[in-house]
């Protein structure tokens, strides 16, 4: 009974949240309104979704979303320092192409925006069979070691994610 009223509870807790931050204040007929677009919308919306990706492990999701997060500052970082103090030529910006184990179009979607929202790399162009990701690095010498990173630190959790 619940799953027909919430097919998908989470999309209506970020929908709840995201209005109530619109709004920029609480007030009951915000909340109520919040509730009653984050009830409609997942019903309208859940003939579109009818093979919903799977979580295996919550706690992996967690794991994952601060490892990116710790990239991302990371990476922001590198990139501040190479566009202050490092002249263009001796960049080595360099294209990687990474055979992809992760088949479901998720988390194929997760992980080519992880790569992008990671300063530094971007993702380019999926495959026409969807079996690799070709990606741009900033400043990178060994295609290898950048393709074995992204497989190691982010499709391996990605496969522990997605059933």
């Amino acid at each position: 009974m619940l799953r027909k009223l919430l097919p998908h509870p989470g999309l209506s807790v970020l929908l709840i949240l995201t209005w109530l931050m619109l709004v920029n204040e609480f007030k009951w007929g915000s909340l109520v309104l919040a509730t009653l677009l984050a009830i409609i919308l997942p019903l309208l919306t859940a003939p579109y979704w009818p093979n919903r990706p799977l979580i295996k492990s919550w706690p992996a999701v967690a794991e994952y979303v601060v490892i990116v997060l710790w990239d991302i500052v990371k990476s922001n970082i590198t990139v501040a320092l190479i566009v202050l103090f490092r002249p263009a030529a001796k960049l080595n910006p360099l294209w990687v192409r990474v055979p992809l184990d992760v088949t479901s179009p998720e988390a194929i979607t997760v992980l080519a925006g992880t790569i992008t929202m990671t300063p530094g790399t971007v993702t380019a162009d999926l495959s026409a069979d969807g079996r690799s990701l070709l990606i741009h690095c900033l400043d990178a010498t060994d295609a290898d070691a950048v393709r074995d990173d992204i497989k190691s630190r982010y499709e391996a959790r990605l496969k522990r994610i997605f059933a």
